[in-house]
C-alpha cells in the first residue's frame, strides 16, 4: 500500500508539474506573440528619409541672436537689410520641409529638385527674393540649411521647440505701409513628384505662435492670404510653404515608389496635386498592397500557424488534467 500510495503522489506531482510546464510555455508564447505584433506596428510607421535633428542655438552659441522673453531669433545669413532703409517693416518668407510622419528633413532623398516661392517687386532688392529659390537637399546648397524654429514648445524657450525645422529668408527695411506679396510655391526638378505641397502658414502683424502643429495649420494658398500690408503697430509678417513627403509615391505607405527617372521636370503646386503626365502614375499590384481583408501582409509573426493561442491553451490544460484524473 505504502508503494502505490508513493507511486500515486510521484504522479500527481509529474501531471502537476506538466500543467505548470505547460502553461508557462503558453505564456511564453503569448508573450512573442504580443512582442512581434509591437514589432509589426513599428515597423507599419516607415519614413524614406529620417528626421534631421539639428538643436536650436543656445546663448552665447554661433548663431544665436537674441530674446526679449517673448520671442527668440538666431542669426540666418539670409537675413538682409534694405538699403535705403525705408522703415521697421520686416519679413520672413520660407519651407519647412517633412517626411511621412511629420518629422523635419533636408531633402537628401529628392535631390535636384527646387522649391520656388514668386515673390513681388518690393523684394527684388532682396538677393534670395523674386523669387525665393529653395534647392534640395538643403545639406548641399547651404552653409545655414536650416536657420528656424517655427513650430512646437518647450518650457525653456519663449517660442519653439528648440529644435530648428525651416529654410527661410529674412528682410528688414521696408515703409511701414508697404505690402509684401507671395505666390504659389512649385516644385520641380528630379523628384518633384514626391513632394506634396500642403499649404501655407501666414501670420502677419503680430508674433508668430509655434504652438501649433504644421500639417494641421496650413491653409491652401488663397486662404493663407497671398501676402500682407504692414500696419502702423503691425511692421512684422511672414510666410512658411509646408511641404511634406508623399508616402504613396516614396513607398513608405507601402506602395512601390516611382523612381525611374520619366519624372523628371515635373512641377507640383499648392493644390498638392501631380501635374505630371498621369501615364507616369504607377498603380501598386496586389502583392504590394498591405492591411488588407486577404491576408496579403501576414508575414508569419502577426498570428501563430494553425489555431493559434487559444487552442494551444486548451489541448495543453486538457491533456495536463487528464494525467491528473488517470494519476488520482
Amino acid at each position: 500500500m505504502v508503494g502505490t500510495r508513493g507511486r500515486d503522489r510521484s504522479n500527481k506531482r509529474n501531471a502537476l508539474l506538466a500543467l505548470g510546464l505547460g502553461l508557462a510555455v503558453v505564456w511564453i508564447l503569448v508573450a512573442a506573440a504580443g512582442t512581434a505584433g509591437a514589432v509589426d506596428q513599428t515597423a507599419n510607421e516607415t519614413v524614406s528619409e529620417e528626421a534631421y535633428v539639428e538643436p536650436a542655438p543656445e546663448e552665447g552659441e554661433l548663431y544665436y541672436e537674441a530674446s526679449n522673453g517673448d520671442w527668440v531669433s538666431y542669426v540666418n545669413p539670409r537675413d538682409e537689410y534694405r538699403s535705403p532703409y525705408l522703415g521697421d517693416g520686416s519679413g520672413k518668407i520660407g519651407v519647412t520641409l517633412l517626411n511621412e510622419a511629420g518629422e523635419p528633413i533636408v531633402g537628401e532623398t529628392v535631390p535636384n529638385t527646387t522649391v520656388t516661392i514668386p515673390t513681388g517687386e518690393t523684394t527684388s532688392w532682396h538677393s534670395h527674393a523674386d523669387p525665393v529659390t529653395v534647392q534640395l537637399p538643403l545639406t548641399e546648397h547651404y552653409d545655414r540649411p536650416l536657420d528656424a524654429d517655427q513650430f512646437g514648445t518647450t518650457d525653456d524657450l519663449p517660442q519653439g521647440d528648440g529644435y530648428m525645422d525651416s529654410h527661410t529668408i529674412e528682410m528688414h527695411g521696408h515703409p511701414e505701409n508697404a505690402t509684401i506679396e507671395y505666390g504659389e510655391a512649385q516644385v520641380s526638378g528630379e523628384h518633384a513628384d514626391k513632394i506634396e505641397v500642403v499649404g501655407y502658414i501666414q501670420k502677419a502683424h503680430d508674433t508668430w505662435e509655434t504652438d501649433i502643429d504644421p500639417l494641421e495649420a496650413a491653409e491652401p494658398y488663397e486662404e493663407a492670404g497671398g501676402g500682407w500690408t504692414y500696419e502702423p503697430d503691425g511692421s512684422h509678417g511672414q510666410v512658411i510653404v509646408v511641404l511634406q513627403l508623399d508616402g504613396d509615391v516614396t513607398g513608405a505607405d507601402g506602395g512601390s515608389a516611382v523612381d525611374d527617372g520619366t519624372n523628371d521636370g515635373d512641377t507640383n503646386s499648392t493644390d498638392g496635386e501631380n501635374t505630371s503626365d498621369p501615364d507616369n502614375e504607377t498603380e501598386t499590384s496586389p502583392a504590394d498592397e498591405t492591411n488588407g481583408d486577404d491576408g496579403g501582409d501576414d508575414d508569419g509573426s502577426s498570428e501563430m500557424p494553425g489555431f493559434g493561442v487559444p487552442a494551444v491553451v486548451v489541448a495543453l490544460t486538457a491533456a495536463a488534467l487528464v494525467a491528473v484524473r488517470r494519476a488520482g
